[in-house]
């Protein structure tokens, strides 16, 4: 088993003791970060699909992108400096009246493994807050509004409308149980996500079409 394979394995196991150790063997073997980052990202699309057909749940979920986490903060460092130019800044946060954080938590750490510098606003954040933020951040190319209560979605819609009013051009991705890609389509996001994976690949797919 490449040391690839096993920094694959432990992350899909989330093992976050073992991880980093592992991604500096690579490192050491002379594997590239890009390389190790790329495997990083596939074992969560991995253990994505296994929370998307219910075969584990969001512990086990949190616990495999911690690990990933860990073995992320090995490599940046040594991404920073290989002209692997940051995609952007994307915003992300929960819709006002909605206090969830863990998906968009996850959501997060996918889209910054991903490649963007991340602005995590938190919960509870009202439509203006979204806007301002853009404002006060260089180089926003995406936002990420999440929603995951039925009782939250006219705060989706206010949210994506106010930004894009604001700013027509910026990207706006949605996510959350209730959401639907009709949804998004509907209150004029760019983009929709089921989970965290396609969230990082959706949100790459954005600002770099």
């Amino acid at each position: 088993m490449s040391k690839i394979e096993e920094v694959k394995a432990k992350v899909e196991a989330g093992k976050s003791k073992l991880v980093p150790v592992l991604v500096q063997e690579a490192l050491d073997e002379g594997s590239a970060p890009a390389e190790i980052l790329q495997a990083m990202v596939d074992s969560m699309g991995v253990v994505g699909d296994k929370f998307s057909s219910g075969e584990i749940f969001v512990p086990e979920m949190l616990i495999a992108a911690k690990a990933m986490s860990k073995g992320v903060e090995v490599l940046k460092p040594l991404m920073a400096g290989d002209g692997s130019a940051s995609l952007g800044t994307c915003v992300i946060g929960t819709v006002a009246g909605d206090l969830h954080d863990i998906g968009k938590n996850l959501v997060s750490m996918m889209i910054e493994s991903a490649g963007f510098d991340m602005v995590d606003l938190g919960v509870d954040v009202p439509a203006d807050t979204f806007v301002q933020a853009v404002k006060d951040n260089a180089n926003v190319k995406l936002v990420a509004c999440s929603g995951l209560l039925t009782t939250t979605m006219p705060a989706l819609k206010e949210a994506v409308q106010t930004i894009k009013t604001a700013y027509p051009d910026l990207k706006v991705i949605v996510g959350g149980a209730p959401v639907t890609p009709e949804y998004a389509t509907e209150v004029g996001a760019d983009g929709y996500a089921p989970d965290a994976g396609s969230a990082a690949v959706k949100a790459k797919e954005l600002v770099t079409a």
